[in-house]
This record gives C-alpha cells, sequence and structure tokens, in this order.
C-alpha cells in the first residue's frame, strides 16, 4: 500500500450536512454583544444537558418496556415533551447562532466554511446545532487546515479534541441517521416509475 493510499484513508465516515454553527477561538473571550452571546450560551447549555440526558437514559426505557408498558408508555409521552421544549430552545438558539450552513462532519471533526483565517494548530469552541433533532453540542476543536476559497472566505478543517464519549455518540448516531436517510433518499429516487 501507498504512502498516498494511507494519507487518504479515512478514520470515520464523513457527511455533507447543513448545521448551525458558532466558532470562536478559545483564547477570545472578547464578544460582540456580551449579553447575547451569554444568554445563548446558558439555552445552549440547557439544550446539550437535554440531549446527553436523553441518550444516557434510553437504555433504562428499553429494559423498562419489558416489564412495565403502562410506565414505559408515559415515559415515551413525557421524552417526547421534552424533545419538543428542546427544539423550542434551539430554535431560540438558531436565531442567535444564525440559519444552518453546509458543513463536512465526522466523529473526528468539522469541515466549515469561514469569512475569518485560522491559524493552523488554533484550538476553536465550537456550537453546533444538529438537525432536524435539534441536538446542540459543545465541542473543542484543533484547526489542522485553513484554505482560501475562490469565491472568498476560507475552507478550515478541524479535528475535534478532548470529546467527551457521550457527545461522540451523540455525533455518530446524528451521522448513522443522516447517511441512512441519504441511502432511503437514493432508493426513492432509483425507483422505476410506472
Amino acid at each position: 500500500m501507498s504512502t498516498l493510499d494511507e494519507e487518504e484513508r479515512r478514520e470515520y465516515y464523513r457527511i455533507e450536512d447543513s448545521v448551525a454553527l458558532e466558532i470562536n477561538l478559545l483564547a477570545d473571550t472578547d464578544g460582540v454583544d456580551a449579553d447575547l452571546s451569554q444568554n445563548s450560551s446558558v439555552l445552549f447549555d440547557l439544550l446539550s444537558e437535554l440531549h446527553i440526558s436523553e441518550f444516557e437514559s434510553q437504555h433504562l426505557l428499553r429494559q423498562l418496556d419489558e416489564r412495565d408498558r403502562v410506565l414505559n408508555g408515559f415515559l415515551k409521552a413525557l421524552s417526547k415533551r421534552v424533545d419538543l421544549l428542546s427544539k423550542v430552545i434551539a430554535q431560540t438558539i438558531i436565531g442567535a447562532i444564525g440559519t444552518p450552513q453546509p458543513v463536512v462532519i465526522s466523529e473526528g471533526g468539522l469541515q466549515f466554511r469561514s469569512e475569518q483565517a485560522y491559524p493552523a494548530g488554533a484550538r476553536l469552541s465550537v456550537k453546533m446545532i444538529l438537525m432536524p433533532q435539534a441536538s446542540g453540542l459543545m465541542l473543542q476543536a484543533r484547526v489542522v487546515r485553513c484554505a482560501p476559497r475562490p469565491g472568498g472566505g476560507f475552507e478550515i478543517g478541524s479535528e475535534f479534541i478532548d470529546l467527551p464519549d457521550t457527545q461522540r455518540q451523540l455525533l455518530a448516531r446524528h451521522i448513522l441517521q443522516r447517511q441512512a436517510q441519504a441511502r432511503r433518499e437514493a432508493l426513492g429516487n432509483e425507483a422505476p416509475s410506472a
């Protein structure tokens, strides 16, 4: 196997997606609007914790399903209500962060467009909302490449660092769901017309 082949191999599956994204240098503590940033940060923390808690409780809900179907039904209904509340929070945060933008994402990192250049090795704070389930993730990343785009701006390649296992699993679940959705859409487009 050639060196080029080894360099081209990827550790994680990558998908093209659209996510609401807020990127900041970790060393940069100055905000354009500190109150708005702090308010959205509190909401984002809440959204992130809601999704991590829901993810961590899924195995308990499956175990309960085998023992008490009535209680399980009630807890599923309660979970749907919490999910609706998290979507309201996500919509509020998206208003503060900005509209979803195209990215390439994997469990290992994120490629995104930016008007600002970031030097290789720079550490970034990454807040993203994965759609359509409105999962909020707060991650840290390191810039591995920054290349100018022909139309202006920069294409930034980054790798996640110190990614907690629960957030990696949430990200993996999102990627698998998007991958399955793309396969269903591809099969639907290949269906013969009658």
